[in-house]
């Protein structure tokens, strides 16, 4: 595998003058992209040059800066694999590359900026990894738990988390899980904006706002489509939600995400977006909550003193190192940190129905057994898996829940 300096020379060895440097230089760095299993490239015009970080393992990592003059030439190579308008630099686009490279889908999104165009590339898992919900790495029970829901015939199971948590990669697994399930006996649809990896066996729809199909003008339409099973890309107003507790309640079973810090974070910031608590209680099979922290290499070394323990209530714990496996980062790939809050509890239903605090509906939640996320990291602090540092880079310093040690 090339470390990062490695790679940022193959790509300064590259003949600016070259009619076809932008060319090579796309088809390096994708390369390059795919073997290190990047999930996100950035390319940013400065005063300078281009600047070029990839995304590895939820950390932007510096690529290096490229000559100027050739900036626009590698963006606009960009937008023609995405098959997106070269001529227009002066609004936002967003595409697919339909090109195959090995299995992984790749999505480019440009943006215009003071230096000229910023583009994106998000690419996702190849298709043979994360295909079902045993492959996410989650414990053996929650993984099970979640299997079992996907068989029930309606209510919404919500994927919750900040950005970069993993949330599409694990809907796409619970598509994926459906479409097995159902051995073609289901009618399974989604809408989304956009359609990031194309699911055989569901009819995927992506919305288009210029045109007045939206999330929730799509939703109620595929409503009269017959469906047994819907996937809704993102819950993202208050309209989308209301709709998707309807469909819920009416016979659907509704797979979707929502952007929240814990499980029963998600239900305040539901009920703050004025949905009715009685729906929540009774539209609501489970809300799976989960983080991404990156795996320690072989290479880390335990720590000592309680300094580097960041404050975690832990009997032991270990810190990066970096070697030429790690990339000398330490860390290799990702591990899935989740909790997930079942709504069906009785004392936990009287709670949302009384719009009761995020911190007392944990607590009860906790209490009916769920396991927080908190305490899944501070045991995978103690088994190695991953460093007191990372945690609190993807957890904060804010103060663990009643319960999670």
């Amino acid at each position: 595998m090339a470390s990062v300096a490695e790679i940022r020379r193959e790509l300064n060895a590259l003949n600016a003058a070259d009619t076809e440097y932008a060319i090579r230089f796309v088809d390096t760095l994708l390369a390059a992209a795919q073997e290190a299993a990047a999930s996100d490239v950035h390319l940013q015009p400065v005063s300078g040059g281009l600047g070029v970080r990839w995304r590895l393992d939820g950390v932007l990592q510096e690529l290096g800066v490229f000559p100027a003059g050739e900036s626009a030439n590698v963006v606009a190579r960009l937008k023609v694999l995405a098959e997106l308008l070269t001529y227009r630099t002066d609004v936002p686009q967003e595409g697919r590359i339909r090109e195959q490279r090995g299995d992984t889908e790749m999505r480019v999104s440009t943006f215009p900026t003071l230096h000229g165009e910023r583009a994106v590339v998000r690419l996702f898992a190849a298709q043979q990894h994360f295909r079902h919900v045993a492959d996410l790495g989650f414990p053996a029970e929650l993984a099970a738990a979640v299997c079992e829901l996907l068989r029930e015939t309606s209510g919404a199971l919500i994927i919750s988390g900040p950005a970069g948590s993993g949330k599409t990669t694990t809907a796409y697994a619970c598509l994926r899980e459906l479409v097995r399930g159902a051995a073609g006996g289901k009618s399974i649809v989604a809408l989304e904006d956009p359609i990031e990896v194309a699911v055989d066996g569901v009819a995927q729809a992506q919305v288009n706002e210029h045109a007045g199909f939206d999330l929730t003008v799509g939703l109620r339409s595929l409503m009269r489509q017959d469906p047994e099973a819907i996937f809704v890309g993102e819950i993202r107003d208050r309209g989308v939600a209301e709709t998707v507790f309807q469909a819920a309640l009416t016979g659907h079973l509704v797979l979707t995400t929502f952007h929240a810090g814990s499980a029963a974070g998600a239900i305040s910031r539901l009920v703050d977006m004025e949905i009715e608590p009685y729906l929540l209680r009774s539209g609501i099979l489970a809300i799976l909550n989960q983080r991404l922290v990156r795996r320690l290499c072989s290479c880390a070394r335990p720590v000592t003193g309680e300094d580097g323990r960041l404050g975690l209530p832990v009997r032991a714990a270990y810190q990066a190192t970096g070697c030429d496996k790690c990339r000398q980062t330490g860390y290799l790939q990702r591990l899935v940190l989740a909790e997930m809050l079942t709504a069906d509890r009785s004392e936990l239903g009287r709670a949302i129905l009384s719009r009761a605090e995020a911190s007392q509906l944990e607590e009860l939640a906790i209490r009916n057994g769920m396991v927080p996320a908190w305490r899944r990291a501070l045991e995978a602090v103690e088994g190695a898996q991953t460093s007191p540092s990372e945690v609190r880079r993807v957890f904060g310093f804010a103060r663990m829940p009643s319960g999670s040690v």
